[in-house]
């Protein structure tokens, strides 16, 4: 209450309150990219363990196929945070104008991705991709940039061809209409240890990529001007959920339900994917981020030491 006009009152109304809002929290509308992924879960772990309950906050996940359709529902006001989108395409985007704020981290270098092609494709290792179709999910994402990292550090002449999410790419690949599937662990990871596909590289194949934010979570400017302390539980709430993710047991089991995946495929994902990748507070390699995105034609100049630290906004800082 912002005007106390009589203490008896206060107490009264603060305890019918008090227990509405620890039932009910502040409304959340959050867009995630890829549903399915660990380091995507955040969300949805985080609303079915009750975690972002305790911080007075009620969870609405919108999924989308990438980062770009994330961005593209937080421009329109239809979500208030976007979790998981590619750094280049959230730079890229800010750079155009858009009233939008990078407030978190959301992985740190590109450990999760790996291109794949069918059991019985001619290609065998990196130096075969020339000439192939390579997928990406779409125009700006994190996926993306990093086909086009590996095609550079590889001086691969290859096709970077979008396929839109994981599950639709691998039907193309497996149907012959792209040579080279993209994904991220731990799709699929039950069919290369099946013998369906094989993983021809990963994200660690490629230097550029350990060293700088993969992907990071926004919000818009209203939300964060007018809601900034629920952001704020937001941030600590997250914070919690990757604690949680990688300490509980019932974080597994939980992944399995959400990912369909079987139990020895969801046992590896810790440590495919280390605690310290997913740390929310470090948003690394800055300068290396905006040169990559003038490289992939994401932004057309360098960002003033200003503008860098106007596109950032960590609500617990």
């Amino acid at each position: 209450m912002s005007v106390i006009k009589a203490l008896l009152g206060a107490i009264v109304i603060g305890a019918l309150t008090l227990p509405a809002l620890a039932q009910t929290g502040d409304k959340l509308k959050i867009a995630v990219t890829q549903r399915g992924a660990w380091d995507t879960a955040v969300a949805e772990l985080g609303q079915r363990s009750g975690i972002f309950k305790k911080h007075g906050l009620d969870v609405e996940i919108l999924y989308t196929q990438a980062g770009p359709e994330a961005i593209q529902a937080l421009i329109a006001g239809s979500v208030d945070v976007a979790t998981g989108a590619g750094v280049g395409a959230a730079v890229g985007t800010i750079s155009k104008g858009a009233p939008l704020k990078i407030i978190s981290s959301e992985i740190l270098g590109a450990p999760d991705q790996y291109w794949y092609v069918p059991a019985d494709s001619p290609v065998k290792t990196i130096a075969d991709l020339n000439g192939k179709t390579i997928s990406f999910s779409l125009p700006g994402s994190s996926s993306n940039a990093a086909l086009l990292a590996l095609m550079a550090q590889y001086k691969l002449d290859a096709k970077p061809t979008s396929t839109g999410s994981i599950a639709s790419t691998l039907t193309q690949v497996l149907t012959k209409q792209v040579d080279v599937g993209f994904s991220a662990v731990p799709f699929f990871l039950d069919k290369v240890e099946a013998g369906e596909i094989r993983i021809i590289a990963t994200g660690e194949d490629v230097a550029v990529l350990k060293t700088r934010t993969g992907r990071v979570n926004l919000t818009n400017l209203p939300t964060l001007t007018n809601r900034r302390p629920v952001l704020v539980r937001f941030h600590a709430a997250y914070k919690d959920v990757v604690d949680w993710m990688y300490a509980a047991p019932e974080a597994l089991v939980l992944f399995g339900e959400i990912s369909g995946l079987p139990p020895a495929v969801v046992g590896k994902v810790r440590g495919l994917l280390p605690k310290e990748t997913m740390s929310p507070e470090r948003i690394v390699g800055i300068e290396q981020i905006i040169v990559e995105a003038i490289q992939g034609k994401f932004i057309p100049s360098p960002f003033t030491v200003a503008q860098v630290e106007a596109m950032i906004d960590i609500p617990s800082k």
